[in-house]
Formats: structure tokens, sequence, C-alpha cells
């Protein structure tokens, strides 16, 4: 394939890259056991069914802006090996609506919920709640087994892979980390700008933008100093995206976002959005507003009247705005990483654009 057809139709290739490992992959186990037949088609419909493909891009880029040649033997691998991030991120996905007991994902009912459904249709033994739980489970598990097959067998050669490995394997521990560290901090409370910051750098920006550009970098041959450099850009941009991400789940249009306004007071995320509205009110002597989100997180059956009364707290100590400003900082710093890196182009351009994308988007 010529160079524009990678570059210019990267999100086509990855759909390409993840049909043809997860067609290879389901078929195998079918034949063995045909009975798990619903649960390969529901983790194939989930991947493929939508998403941003933000890990396999940025991995892309990393390798290009390292140098990587998209016309040379290597592009399809590095494309397979790009693609499996997004199993990865299946797995985080699938788990994280289980942990947050969340009915709805891109306008669908989440794995847990159909498979309940199904258990419920079905007229089986036990509770549906429970097959649902244990179905969600595995499928995310198969998931996360899946991403490392996907990854192992990318055509590339040893030198490169085993150059990468450390990325895929910080990766997988950070994004299970952070995922730890926000249940934690559900659990004690911990509303600090602190706590959400570490959150936000170890769930999103790590394993969303730091490792996969160091995953492709690495694969290109980067040297220590250019992965340093692009570690401090993802890192920067990586949490400006959960800040985005953030404002998007309390003010955000569900129509656009798939995803209900408030799920995330309702399911007690001690957000930056949260922790900077709590600590404004109680600065600004604003009690009333303060405790208003403050009661408001962890409540799950908070109305839609009651999140339009922490929206018009959160607004009226200044949170929004401070979370935009700290936006704003996070892209001004990401952006001064990446002219310091010197990256081959287009590398720069399309950078560029994801940031555009990842801190200005509407869902």
């Amino acid at each position: 394939m010529s160079a524009p057809g990678y570059d210019e139709d990267l999100p086509a290739n990855v759909e390409r890259a993840l049909a043809e490992f997860l067609g290879r992959a389901g078929e195998e186990i079918c034949r063995t056991e045909p009975s798990v037949r619903p649960g390969i088609d529901a983790l194939g419909e989930f991947v493929l069914g939508g998403g941003k493909r933000l890990r396999p891009t940025f991995a892309w880029w990393g390798w290009r802006g390292a140098g990587g040649d998209p016309s040379g033997p290597d592009a399809e691998g590095v494309l397979q090996a790009a693609a499996s991030l997004e199993l990865i991120q299946a797995c985080a996905l699938i788990h994280d609506d289980l942990i947050d007991s969340s009915d709805s994902r891109r306008g669908s009912p989440t794995v847990h919920i159909a498979f309940a459904k199904q258990h419920a249709d079905q007229g089986w033994l036990g509770l549906p709640s429970t097959f649902g739980l244990a179905s969600a489970v595995l499928i995310g598990d198969l998931a996360l087994a899946w991403a490392d097959d996907m990854f192992a067998d990318a055509a590339l050669p040893a030198a490169a892979m085993a150059a990468a490995r450390p990325a895929w394997r910080a990766m997988r521990t950070e994004v299970l980390a952070g995922q730890y560290l926000d249940v934690r901090t559900q659990a004690t409370g911990d509303a600090s700008v602190e706590a959400a910051l570490r959150i936000d750098m170890l769930k999103t920006a790590a394993y969303t933008v730091q490792r996969p550009l160091h995953l492709g970098a690495s694969l290109a041959g980067a040297e220590d100093e250019l992965i340093a450099t692009l570690l401090e850009f993802g890192g920067d941009l990586g949490v400006a995206f959960q800040l985005r991400d953030d404002l998007l789940g309390v003010f955000g249009d569900p129509s656009v976002t798939g995803k209900p306004a408030g799920d995330d007071l309702r399911e007690g995320k001690r957000t930056l959005l949260v922790a900077l509205g709590l600590e404004l009110g109680a600065e600004q002597g604003k009690s009333a507003a303060a405790g208003v989100i403050a009661d408001a997180i962890g409540k799950a059956d908070l109305s839609d009247q009651a999140v339009e009364l922490v929206r018009e707290a959160l607004t009226e100590v200044g949170a929004p705005d401070a979370v935009e400003r700290r936006i704003d900082e996070l892209t001004h710093t990401a952006m001064a990483a990446l002219d310091r890196a010197h990256l081959a182009d287009p590398a720069p351009a399309r950078l560029t654009e994801l940031v555009v994308k990842a801190t200005k988007r509407a869902s």
C-alpha cells in the first residue's frame, strides 16, 4: 500500500487490521466451542462499532515522526501493533462500564447489561445480573489477552519489537493502576485536586497518548531523548483530553457524547471539575454551592434536575472556567514540547490536528 493510503486512511486501515485479526481469532475458538459465539460477536461489535481510534493514531504518528517509512516493509506490521491498542481500550471500557454500573455506551446497552438481558430472555437459572457481570469480566479479559496476541504477532523485526515492549508493558500496568486509583479514590472520598490529576495522568494520559507515542517511536528506533520529549507532550495532552472529558460528562449533550449527562457524578468520580468546584466554593465562602456539589457525588439516583443544579453550582464558583484555563495551559505546554521534538514531516502537522481534536471536541 502506498504512503498516502496509510497516512490518509489510517482509521480505515486500523479497522481492517482489527477486523482481520478478530475474524481469525474468533473462528479458531468458535470451531472448538461454538457456545462462546455470542461473547466473541459482542467483542467484535464493541471493538468495530465505533471509537475515535486515538491510541493507534498516536502510535502511528509516533512511528512516522521518529522516521518510520509508510512505504517500507514494516508499515503493515506497525499498523497491526498500533491497532492492537484498541483491544486494550475495549478491555478497559468494558470493565469500566461494569465497575461504574453504566447502562449505556455509544447509545447502546453496555456489555454487562446486554448479557443480563440475554439471560433473562432465555429464562436461564440464577440471576441475570450475575451472568451479565461474569460475561463482561470474561469478554474484557479476552480483549486484553487478544491485545497481547495481536501485538506479539505483528510482522516486525525482533529488535523493533524488543524496543517497543517496555512501552507496551508500562501501558498495561499504568491503565490498571489508574483504574484502581480511581476506584480507591471514590471509596476514600479523596476529592483533592492532586488526586484527580494523578488519576488523569495514569488512567488517561499514559495509555491514551504517552505510551502509544512511546510505542510507535520505539518501533522506529527512536533515541531516549526523543521519547522523553514525546512523553512530556503526551502527558500534558492526555490530561487536557481527560479534562475535556470531565466537562463533557457534566455539561455535554448526551445525544452527542453517547452517555447520560451527570453519570460521573452518579458514579462518585472525583474529577478535577468536582475537586475545583469544592475548593473554589470553600475559598469563596459559597457553602451552599459547595454543598450542592458535595451532596451529588455518588448519588446513583441523581435526577436530571439535580444535575442541572450541580451545573449551576459549578458555574457559580467558576469551576468550568478554571478547568478550561487548565486545558489551555496544558495545550500550550504540549505544543511547546511537540515543537522541541523536531519530528519528521508530516507528523508535526498531524499531531497538531490531534491536539485540537482532543481538547476542543464535543464528544
